[in-house]
């Protein structure tokens, strides 16, 4: 069992920005989720996570490991597929995988060979593996990042905004594949979207302004609003008077008529009961933090 330990870290940038607010975190093998909007800091602590930048102050440990002073003993254990994963233009898939492992130290050329083609495999990209990479399509660039994280049989796995692009046949693809490689390792996945967390992610965590808002269990998260989520149709010139009486966690067009979803302990006339889900606690937290 892996173990990933952050406690009181603290990032501030030289232009005085405070990306990370004194966050602490135990994650254990599997898919973690880290959720928040655009800004919220995830990309900024996935990057001290991984050894890109130092903390202002706090620790991270790695299996016991202090990963701040030597980041180099997260480094050997790593698979990291960033937002933007840019490729080399006239190098085909194959080669890229097989220059990227003997950058992680996969020295061995037989070893390397069995596991590039057991990655193209798993992926799905053995076919395309005379194929230049930049060419690749969206939902195939992911797949091969997801590849060449693998390689090295890391121990942790960051991966930031995964999905952010891809259509839906190929977000569930490649949702599958994370699904799958989790089993024996921890996978952070840093998202906006709450459905990416919603389908694959047994503990999560919602962040917002450098942050930690909320940890747990997505299914034990939804059950705490049970019985506290209403919806309602309403004209577009009720809105702030309903913003101003009662707690408006969200709001949406439904066939051009407005329709709001309020978070409240006690039944509201003229409201109708609504099922909590994910996205009800995610909104929730964010309208208690704003």
């Amino acid at each position: 069992m892996n173990t990933l330990k952050i406690n009181n870290l603290e990032l501030t940038y030289k232009n005085g920005h405070q990306a990370i607010r004194n966050i602490s975190l135990e994650i254990k093998n599997g898919m973690f989720g880290l959720l928040g909007p655009n800004g919220a800091g995830k990309s900024s602590l996935m990057k001290t996570i991984v050894g890109l930048q130092k903390p202002s102050s706090g620790e991270i440990l790695f299996n016991d490991a202090d990963i701040v002073n030597n980041p180099d003993d997260i480094k050997k254990h790593l698979g990291f597929l960033p937002q933007d994963f840019g490729v080399y233009p006239k190098v085909n898939a194959y080669d890229l995988l097989n220059h990227i492992a003997i950058l992680k130290g996969v020295n061995n050329k037989v070893e390397r060979q069995k596991q590039i083609q057991y990655l193209l495999e798993k992926v799905n990209l053995w076919d395309f593996k005379n194929k230049e990479v930049h060419t690749f399509s969206g939902g195939m660039k992911q797949r091969f990042g997801v590849a060449q994280a693998l390689l090295g049989s890391p121990k942790i796995i960051i991966v930031d905004e995964p999905t952010a692009g891809l259509d839906p046949e190929e977000r569930n693809r490649f949702n599958a594949l994370l699904s799958d490689i989790s089993n024996e390792v921890i996978v952070i996945l840093s998202t906006h979207l709450v459905e990416d967390v919603k389908n694959l992610c047994s503990e999560m965590t919602i962040m917002n302004k450098g942050r930690i808002l909320k940890t747990g269990k997505p299914k034990e998260l939804i059950e705490d609003l049970e019985a506290q989520i209403w919806s309602k149709f309403i004209d577009n010139d009720e809105l702030e008077t309903y913003q101003s009486n009662l707690k408006v966690i969200s709001q949406q067009l439904i066939e051009r008529q407005l329709q709001i979803t309020v978070c409240s302990p006690t039944h509201l006339a003229g409201f109708s009961p609504v099922e909590p889900i994910l996205e009800h606690v995610y909104f929730n937290v964010l309208s208690q933090n704003s």
